[in-house]
Parts: structure tokens; sequence; C-alpha cells
């Protein structure tokens, strides 16, 4: 296995820790609450077509679980 292969997959801790600062930055910048009312539904369909599509990936979830 290369130096590469080990950067793929669960062990990739580059991807992870770029994955994090960014996310900070993010946070940090204080635009989460824009980027949550962006984010809502505009209306009544398209709230439950969010819901089904929740409910359609909970559905594949290996932890049937409703959490």
């Amino acid at each position: 296995m290369s130096q590469h292969d080990k950067e793929h997959g669960e062990g990739n801790y580059k991807a992870s820790k770029e994955y994090n600062d960014a996310t900070k930055k993010f946070v940090e910048s204080g635009k989460v609450d824009e980027a949550a009312q962006k984010a809502k539904p505009k209306n009544q369909q398209e709230a439950q077509e969010m819901e089904r599509a929740e409910q359609e990936g909970k559905s594949h979830a290996k932890d049937k679980q409703q959490k």
C-alpha cells in the first residue's frame, strides 16, 4: 500500500482536518443563521418533500431507530 492509499477511507486525516477547519471558519464567520434561513422550506409542499426525503434516507440507515 502506498502512502497515497493511506489517505483515503476512514483514515483520511488530511480531509478530516480540512473539513473541520472549514466548518470552524464557517461557524466563526457569523453566516450560520443566514444559511439556515435560506435552507428553510419555502412553502408547505417543499416542507413535505423534505420530510419525505428525510424519511427515505432514514429508511436506508443501519440504525433504523427514529431519533
